[in-house]
């Protein structure tokens, strides 16, 4: 059984967390595009394509070449656009995680760690919609090789017990739609689905990229 322990982040683990953030949210690429071509209009393309060239070439060769370039440009767009996004979480509370998550602020970052080395993180802070008393729980992530061990669990409860005891009534998260591991984890936890949308930009309609918020209500429990 590996021995993991959890802690606040310190500045030298700043490497080591974007890194744990970047190759965690990566494993995401290969789902997010079996997600996009399961969507109706994109079987629709490849279908009405594959038939219009059938047709005119009258051989199977063509078509299936065709659509063989047409899935291949696809992943490689669809993992750029992932890889941006990847950047932009980077660029943004994980620019400066000791300034973002700041205890002064009513924030905290963590950091879970097992064989001396940074293998999971988590942090929370003040929701940026101002809702006075609650708590927004961002970049839960454990390494693959250090995952099934509680350590995600160990994490979710340090922030739990951290809101609790600053008195917040209640803490929140968004997951995406290919996450459902952890959406599992936060059920366990205790967190319960409080609603569900669609991204509102041209790309969250296209590729149907629903976001779940889930929500932890704190009071009355202990």
């Amino acid at each position: 059984m590996v021995e993991y322990r959890i802690r606040p982040y310190r500045e030298e683990d700043y490497e080591a967390v974007r890194e744990v953030f970047a190759t965690g949210m990566s494993e995401y690429a290969p789902a997010l595009c079996l997600h996009v071509l399961r969507q109706p209009w994109v079987l629709l393309v490849l279908g009405c394509t594959f038939c219009l060239l059938l047709a005119s070439a009258r051989s199977l060769l063509l078509p299936v070449l065709a659509i063989t370039l047409l899935l291949a440009l696809a992943r490689h767009l669809l993992g750029c656009a992932w890889s941006t996004y990847i950047d932009r979480c980077l660029g943004d509370d994980l620019r400066d995680i000791g300034a973002a998550y700041a205890e002064s602020a009513g924030a905290r970052f963590w950091v879970a760690e097992a064989d001396e080395r940074v293998v999971g993180m988590v942090g929370v802070r003040p929701a940026d919609n101002g809702a006075e008393g609650e708590l927004v729980l961002k970049r839960m992530s454990v390494r693959k090789d250090y995952r099934g061990l509680g350590i995600a669990t160990a994490l979710g409860r340090t922030a739990l017990d951290f809101a609790r005891q600053r008195g917040c009534r209640a803490v929140v998260l968004n997951t995406q739609m290919l996450q459902h591991e952890a959406r599992a984890l936060y059920e366990r936890l205790g967190f319960r689905r409080h609603r569900c949308y669609v991204l509102p930009t041209a790309y969250g309609r296209l590729a149907n990229c629903t976001i779940t918020t889930y929500r932890y209500d704190l009071a009355g429990r202990a």
